[in-house]
Formats: structure tokens, C-alpha cells, sequence
């Protein structure tokens, strides 16, 4: 069988580039060899090698995090050299990005959002407007970030002006945000026309950790995760619903992984991410691998979904 020549894109120049290659290195280690030439590529040094190469190339995988790589930009690339690659497309994975778009997209699509407010950097800042309309403790986050990057958690009004001085350092548009505590659940959607919800991960951050912060998500033993999560079935069903929908209304493809809050009977949806961490020990791999699909297998899986396209 002639080997698929595939480009595998990790590193970048985004606040994620150090996960992204750690995630890339992983990749490369579990793609099956005997299908796939492999060629790997940085993009914040090597663009001009993949632009040259990309006519010899069949297909791409990119394991990049952040701005740059899950916002549409590579993407858009890839689309102008004619280059196959999985997941989202411009489109999807931009206002994926954009949380303050996909909260718009969530809420047209009949989802449970917690109470947010959006601002500029110029814009002036009412610290009291903000708590009357999202209460205490509130979550402030970048709007053009992933990985808890920027994210703080202000527990008081004190606590709130430097949080939202944090989260500006990182991006010139921010969000404050109902800070919801309860059992949170990601949902993994895997394909292209046809749609298969995962099974659901159970998230639980160490005690040390006031939620799954940069820290919690990449240190060792930081959190725990539980396949599939600790819900009834009826309540699984309506969360593996809402990731489906939540796919669906950013207009994802190939995969999605969409992050979810639940107190009581109640789901609100976070965030989706369009490019999910893809080490044997990720969220989105183990929801997979409960499902029989194994990291190897799964990229397998993304490669021809990939190149349905």
C-alpha cells in the first residue's frame, strides 16, 4: 500500500506553542508509520518549507493550539495550497475562537450560556455594572485565547479590576462571566456529515486549583478525569445534545470537543475547541478510547475525515 505523504504541523507562535509541540511530539510518536510519510513542520519557522512542499503532500494534521493555528489562519493556508487537513475550516474554527461570537451562536441555537458581559480595553470599566449584572465571584477571561490562558477567577470586587488588567495583557477584547460552580463535563463529536457523540469526561481539578486553569489541564496529576462522567443516562444524553448542537451552530467539522458546566438539571455550555488536545492522556483521546478508538486509530480517523473534505 503507497504510504499517505502527510505534514504534521505543530509549535507556532502562539501562548499554547509549548503544549503544541509536546502534543505534535506525541503525534508523530503514535501515527502508524506503515501508512503515512510523515513530514513535521513549525510554522513560526518553517512556512516557507511547507508552502514548497505542499504539491508532494497528500494531507495535514494540525496539532496546533491558540491563535495562529485553531483561529482559521493555518487553516486558511492550507485552503489556498489546495492541502486537505482535519477539523474545522476558516469559518468554524475563527468563531470557535471568538467566544463572544459562539456565545452569540450558542444562544441562537437554544443553549444555556452563564451571564456575560463584553468589553474593549477602551472602554470605561463600571466594576459595579459589571457585578450587578454577572454577580461575585465572576470568571474574566480573554476573548481570543485558549487553555485558560489570561483566565482569572475574582471572587470579590477587590479581586476584579486586576483580573480584568490580566486578561487585557493578553487580548484587547475580554469577557466577565457568571462564575458557575458544579460538575464540570466535556463532549467530544467526531465526524463529518454523520455525527458520533463520545462518551462524556468527568473534569475534577485538585482542591488546589479554583478551576481547570493552565496549571490543572497540563500538570501531572493536577486532575482527575473520570470516563465516562458520573450522569445518568438521561442527563448524558442531554449533555452529548448539547455538544452536538454546539458543533453544529459554529458549523465544525471532523471533530469538536465543547466544554460544559452542569448545576442541578441545569447545562451551560463554555466554550468549544476545535483543535483538542491530542495526547494519549487528553480529554478528547480518552472520550475516543472509551468509544474503541485508540489514539493511533484515531488519527486515523481525522486523516480520512480529512480528506472527505
Amino acid at each position: 500500500m503507497k504510504k499517505l505523504r502527510l505534514a504534521l504541523l505543530s509549535g507556532g507562535k502562539s501562548a499554547e506553542r509549548e503544549v503544541s509541540l509536546k502534543s505534535g511530539g506525541q503525534v508523530f510518536q503514535a501515527l502508524d508509520k506503515n501508512r503515512y510519510d510523515i513530514q513535521r513542520y513549525d510554522p513560526q519557522t518553517d512556512l516557507n518549507r511547507l508552502i514548497a512542499d505542499a504539491p508532494h503532500l497528500d494531507v495535514a494534521l494540525i496539532i496546533m493550539h491558540g491563535r495562529w493555528g485553531e483561529d482559521g489562519t493555518i487553516q486558511g493556508l492550507l485552503d489556498l495550497l489546495e492541502l486537505p487537513y482535519q477539523g474545522s475550516g476558516v469559518m468554524g474554527s475563527a468563531v470557535a475562537m471568538n467566544k463572544e461570537v459562539s456565545k452569540m451562536l450558542y444562544r441562537q441555537a437554544g443553549l444555556n450560556v452563564p451571564r456575560t458581559v463584553f468589553f474593549s480595553s477602551q472602554d470605561f470599566i463600571d466594576l459595579e455594572a459589571i457585578e450587578a449584572e454577572v454577580g461575585l465571584p465572576a470568571i474574566v477571561k480573554p476573548v481570543n485565547e485558549g487553555s485558560s490562558i489570561g483566565v482569572t477567577v475574582a471572587r470579590n470586587r477587590e479581586e476584579l479590576l486586576p483580573a480584568i488588567q490580566e486578561a487585557m495583557s493578553h487580548d484587547h477584547r475580554i469577557l466577565v462571566e457568571e462564575f458557575i460552580s458544579g460538575v464540570e463535563v466535556t463532549s467530544g463529536i467526531l465526524g463529518n456529515h454523520e455525527l458520533q457523540a463520545l462518551p462524556l469526561v468527568e473534569i475534577i481539578p485538585s482542591e488546589s486549583y479554583p478551576f481547570f486553569n493552565y496549571e490543572a489541564k497540563y500538570k501531572p496529576g493536577a486532575t482527575s478525569e473520570i470516563v465516562p462522567a458520573r450522569l445518568s443516562p438521561e442527563l448524558t444524553a442531554r449533555v452529548q445534545e448539547c455538544g452536538l448542537k454546539a458543533h453544529r451552530a459554529l458549523g465544525c467539522r471532523g471533530y469538536s470537543r465543547t466544554d460544559t458546566i452542569i448545576r442541578g438539571d441545569d447545562i451551560y455550555v463554555l466554550e468549544t475547541n476545535t483543535i483538542p488536545g491530542m495526547t494519549a492522556t487528553s480529554l478528547f483521546p480518552q472520550a475516543a478510547a472509551a468509544a474503541g478508538l485508540p489514539l493511533t486509530v484515531l488519527l486515523d480517523r481525522l486523516v480520512e475525515l480529512a480528506l472527505e473534505k
